[in-house]
Parts: C-alpha cells; structure tokens; sequence
C-alpha cells in the first residue's frame, strides 16, 4: 500500500468493521434504518449485552450515531462515516490491484524468459 493510501486508512474504523457480528448489525441497520440493542439482538446469536458493547465499538469509531428514546438507544447508520469506509476500501482495493498488475507483469516475464531459455536449448 502507497504511503498516501496508509495514511488515509483509519485502523479503528476497520478494525471495528472487521468484526462478523459488527458487520451483520450495520448491514441490519441499513436494511432497518435503525435499530436497538434489543431489536438487533433478535437477529444475533449474541446476548443484548453483546449487541450493546459491539454498538459501543460502533460509536466510538463514528459508523453510528445513538439517539435516547426512553430506557433505550436507538441506532441510526452514520452516513457519512459509512461514506468514508467505502472511499478507503476502495482506494485499499485500487492500490491492491495495482499491485496485482506489478506482479503479473514479473510472473509474465519470468515465463517468456524461461520458455525463451528451453527454446534455446
């Protein structure tokens, strides 16, 4: 990865995203447009308590934004946060497939420069 890629990585926000729980609860929250720890936690194999601290995590790195209602928190997708995961993995993948291309390109030539030496023989 380019310097310039690294540096707009936010390590937080995607090592919150790594999570398989964190990721079915904000595609949850996509699919709702909100939602609680209770609610979430209907489609989880996971306690409330669980859903509750993996929303925290989510917060905290700005993906959600919590409003009061009552006894609860209800959850909404922080879009624009949402926005600024998808432009880093994107940038991530473009960099990725830069590399990919560098590296065919060394594969390739290894092959003509040892198909070109059995020719030779």
């Amino acid at each position: 990865m380019t310097t310039a890629v690294a540096e707009q990585v936010d390590d937080e926000l995607w090592s919150a995203i790594g999570d398989p729980t964190r990721r079915r609860m904000v595609d949850l929250l996509l699919v709702d447009g909100q939602g609680t720890a209770t609610t979430l936690g209907q489609h989880l194999p996971v306690t409330r308590q669980a859903v509750a601290k993996h929303l925290g995590v989510l917060d905290r790195v700005g993906l959600v934004r919590a409003t009061r209602e009552g006894r609860e928190r209800r959850y909404v997708i922080d879009e624009a946060q949402l926005a600024r995961a998808v432009a880093q993995l994107e940038s991530v993948g473009t960099a990725w497939d830069a590399r990919m291309q560098r590296i065919k390109k060394i594969a390739e030539a290894i092959q003509r420069t040892q198909r070109d030496e059995q020719d030779d023989k």
